[in-house]
């Protein structure tokens, strides 16, 4: 299952994503913040796909029109599963008809969450509605909306890895994963919070960014 969201005041791009198989980080979740945030995933996810409508995004804004010509290309398209957060808002999604139930999506404004092999609707539903009630930073929403689709019965198999990605042109990525756990979600958590540590935070600050590319100096921390 993943979560994309865009916060449509500071361009912010964030994704989570949770499964039941090792690793969800390394596959899922991609970003570019000049174009978008996608998630691939499926049965037989594609780590090509992600790249390809970056791409395409680039002269064409319409992210459902790029998700058309990204998996109509691909002969294994009905075991994969794609969503596309563009950075104007536009949303694209496709989901192969191979794929494991329950499988579908939910969009809302500036959101997006799809999954697939999940115990019902229900675990899209409780994560939109928890990213959707919950205040503060894109980071706390999306975490909101993993622990909700995980209490809701999330991945049938169970849930072994999750991941968080968070991009920008004002400040570096956030990229963190959990690739095996008996409690990734939790231990998730607990790694963004290391991550906020004010000597970690610093030395952040102080990495070249789009929009200050030779960036060097640490800054106050966040």
């Amino acid at each position: 299952m993943s979560i994309l969201a865009r916060d449509p005041r500071t361009g912010l791009l964030g994704g989570a994503a949770m499964t039941g198989n090792l690793c969800v980080g390394a596959w899922v979740l991609w970003g570019d913040s000049r174009t978008g945030i996608a998630a691939t995933q499926g049965e037989k996810p594609s780590t090509i796909w992600a790249d390809e409508a970056f791409d395409l995004l680039r002269a064409d804004q319409d992210a459902q029109h790029v998700v058309d010509q990204v998996t109509a290309g691909d002969h294994g398209s009905a075991w994969r599963q794609m969503s596309l957060l563009c950075r104007s808002g536009t949303t694209g999604l496709f989901t192969g008809e191979e794929n494991r139930d329950w499988k579908g999506a939910l969009v809302e404004d500036d959101l997006i969450v799809a999954g697939n092999t999940l115990s019902g609707r229900a675990v899209v539903e409780a994560a939109r509605d928890a990213f959707l009630g919950t205040t503060g930073l894109m980071v706390d929403r999306l975490l909101a909306g993993l622990r909700a689709a995980a209490a809701a019965g999330g991945d049938s198999r169970g849930i072994m890895s999750a991941s968080l990605l968070a991009i920008s042109d004002d400040e570096p990525p956030l990229d963190v994963r959990i690739d095996w756990s008996e409690t990734p979600i939790e231990a998730l958590s607990a790694l963004i919070e290391r991550a906020r540590r004010p000597d970690y935070a610093r030395w952040v600050s102080g990495l070249p960014v789009r929009t200050d590319p030779e960036r060097h100096q640490e800054g106050a921390p966040s």
